[in-house]
């Protein structure tokens, strides 16, 4: 009855929006199989990684931790599981990451406890639990599907999904610092400003649901095509610029992106972005907060996307200027782009009051093929934010 009451769980699951980055050591390997046995895992697991010797847990966490089995080790591995997460989910989809550590039984007996720590983290809540196991009750097997099942309701949990099987646990079992933290919309961008997280999707779009867009051909699903920009204000030429680029595009999810962190300004305050998505929300288009406001960071955050750029930051881009001006660090910035799959879009801008397209700046041989121009009869508006600004509009 149990691996019945454990497929329906995973089976609902598989069935909600939420898509997951699961890091595991130490034990709940069992999980991990419960969830790629049931049809449907594509659409929960983005990736699962167990980092079981000590060196591949100090460059999971790119430090040695002070212990390799904690809480404050499971909460790290959960955070960066979740910023992962982030990055290779589609907009809209909820996101959980998964961060679990045990200690079981082995082949010599332990000195210490028998214990597992669990921290799982969506966009909204933070959940923790320590479980201490009942020592010499069980075997190594026992120990490990006593782990699994427990990891598992919590991840039903996270999907909001019901688990009504028995985690099989006993009385001389200890559950205990278990602990939840609760994110609002502010809480979660000041996580943003400080780094805590990569960045915050709001998915606004019609036609969104779930991990997917409606109206999107699903055979570039992965594919973001992103226009940045301060938005201040957000105007027609954003609008129609975005469409434009994504009928040459062709395919994947359209947004806009809004760095809190800026190159040469201090960072945006939480009421200045919130006005600013305000703006994105009343026409019903997706934008994204990152904290990153350097293309080749914005190309590891977004692998493989299409960033919508006008003639003038084509450029700057282009320039070794803004390279401590270095030519070769600028090849090498830009090919790091190329790497992740990174292409930009370029309309046509003027640059020193003369209207420029990408045909007018000589783009070096080996970076060619990653910029494409969109015609000048596609697209074509002489607006910025800043004009608007000073015109007080």
């Amino acid at each position: 009855m149990t691996d019945v009451c454990i497929r329906a769980v995973v089976e609902s699951i598989h069935s909600s929006p939420t898509q997951a980055v699961l890091y595991l050591s130490g034990g709940a390997s069992l999980a991990l199989g419960l969830l790629m046995s049931v049809p449907g895992a594509s659409n929960t697991v983005l990736e699962a990684v167990v980092p079981y010797s000590r060196m591949s847990m100090i460059q999971l966490l790119t430090k040695i931790p002070a212990k390799y089995c904690s809480q404050q080790t499971a909460d790290e591995m959960a955070l960066l599981a979740y910023n992962r997460a982030l990055k290779l989910s589609s907009p809209g989809s909820p996101v959980l990451g998964v961060g679990f550590t045990g200690s079981l039984a082995t082949t010599c007996p332990k000195q210490g406890d028998h214990r597992f720590h669990l921290s799982t983290r969506t966009s909204d809540r933070h959940w923790a639990s320590t479980v201490t196991l009942s020592k010499g009750l069980r075997s190594r097997d026992q120990e490990e599907k006593v782990s699994s099942y427990f990891l598992l309701k919590a991840i039903a949990n996270a999907c909001k999904v019901s688990s009504t099987f028995d985690s099989e646990l006993t009385e001389s079992d200890v559950v205990a610092d278990e602990c939840e933290r609760l994110f609002d919309e502010d809480k979660e961008l000041e996580q943003l400003i400080n780094g805590q997280i990569c960045f915050k999707v709001y998915p606004f779009s019609s036609g969104m649901y779930g991990n997917c867009f409606a109206e999107t051909d699903k055979s570039n699903g992965d594919r973001k095509i992103i226009l940045p920009g301060s938005f201040n204000p957000l105007h027609d030429g954003h609008l129609k610029l975005l469409e434009a680029a994504t009928s040459i595009c062709g395919d994947g999810y359209p947004c806009f992106e809004l760095s809190a962190i800026n190159a040469d300004k201090p960072p945006l305050s939480i009421p200045q972005i919130k006005e600013r998505v305000m703006q994105f929300e009343k026409i019903g288009k997706t934008v994204i907060i990152s904290n990153q406001p350097y293309f080749y960071k914005k190309a590891e955050l977004f692998p493989g996307s299409a960033f919508v750029i006008g003639a003038d930051t084509a450029v700057r881009l282009i320039n070794p200027k803004y390279y401590d001006g270095s030519y070769v660090r600028m090849i090498e910035t830009l090919s790091g782009c190329k790497r992740t799959g990174c292409t930009f879009i370029v309309a046509g801008r003027k640059v020193d009051g003369t209207f420029k397209v990408l045909e007018d700046f000589d783009v070096p041989e080996v970076l060619k093929d990653m910029f494409v121009p969109i015609p000048a009869e596609r697209f074509r508006m002489d607006i910025s934010s800043t004009e608007i600004r000073s015109c007080g509009l």
